[in-house]
C-alpha cells in the first residue's frame, strides 16, 4: 500500500509518500506508523481518501493491496 502526504503533514511524515505493508484497516495502518505522525493523522479535521475517493466520517473501506491512502490537512485561508 502506498499513503501519500499532503501539505505540513508531508513534513510531518518525512516525505510525501512511503510504502507500507497491507493491513486491515485504516487504524491499524496507522497503529504501524510512529506515533506523533499516526496522532497528526487522527486528528478529526484531516481527510483521507482511498484510491482518489474522500471518505466521509461513516466510511470503512475494505483495503486492498496496492491502495493509495492520501491524508489531507485543514484547508486555511481566505
Amino acid at each position: 500500500m502506498k499513503l501519500v502526504f499532503l501539505g505540513r503533514l508531508e513534513d510531518l511524515a518525512g516525505g510525501s509518500s512511503r510504502k507500507v505493508p497491507l493491513a486491515p484497516s485504516i487504524d491499524a495502518v496507522l497503529d504501524g506508523l510512529d506515533p506523533a505522525l499516526a496522532s497528526a493523522l487522527r486528528e478529526p479535521r484531516v481527510k483521507l481518501a482511498v484510491n482518489g475517493i474522500l471518505l466521509q466520517d461513516t466510511d470503512a473501506p475494505v483495503l486492498k493491496d496496492g491502495d493509495e491512502i492520501a491524508f489531507l490537512p485543514p484547508v486555511s485561508g481566505g
